[in-house]
């Protein structure tokens, strides 16, 4: 969900996905040698914490922003990528990667997007959701196309960096939207 479409309503939401993709990322850069089955509960933690966030938000700004069903439609990809995490705690290393690939890029792409049709945000914020969704691009492909490739350190530490870089930059979308707005 992009901080560009904030209402008075749903901030809280905002400023929880951004918490829990900090979370997550301290979490996977400081334990690197976790076992998959442990790094897949985590992902699948925050990528359902994120759904929520995404599909609350969404539905919160019915009537505010144009474009209020595409986190309404990220959250329903990612409820459902967490779902099927959890209940095939034994997927294989391939598949996880893949389906973190694809998480991630669905919601590069739907940042993006959401971010073109919020023109009524400051340019500063527009900037940051840019970024944060350009951010989730570049890391989903490389975690498709490079990571699969690894022994699983550097996948944990491209996830980790992104978790850190990116909630960061929610914050502080969020911050700066709150800004413009008062």
């Amino acid at each position: 969900m992009s901080a560009a479409s904030i209402t008075k309503d749903n901030w809280w939401a905002l400023v929880s996905g951004g918490a829990a993709t900090i979370i997550f990322g301290v979490a996977v850069v400081f334990w690197p040698g976790i076992t998959l089955l442990v790094l897949l509960y985590w992902f699948s933690a925050y990528v359902l914490i994120s759904a929520l966030v995404n599909v609350s938000a969404g539905v919160g700004s019915i009537g505010q922003a144009d474009a209020w069903f595409l986190p309404v439609a990220l959250g329903l990809f990612e409820l459902g990528v967490g779902v099927y995490l959890l209940r095939h705690v034994h997927v294989k290393f391939t598949t996880f990667i893949i389906l973190i690939g694809f998480v991630l890029i669905a919601r590069g792409i739907i940042e993006a997007i959401n971010a073109y049709y919020d023109a009524k945000s400051a340019v500063k914020v527009q900037a940051l959701s840019y970024l944060s969704s350009l951010a989730a691009l570049v890391v989903g492909i490389v975690i498709l196309f490079v990571a699969k490739q690894s022994q699983g350190v550097d996948f944990v530490w491209i996830l980790g960096l992104y978790g850190i870089g990116v909630g960061a930059l929610q914050i502080a979308s969020l911050a700066e939207s709150k800004r413009s707005t008062n």
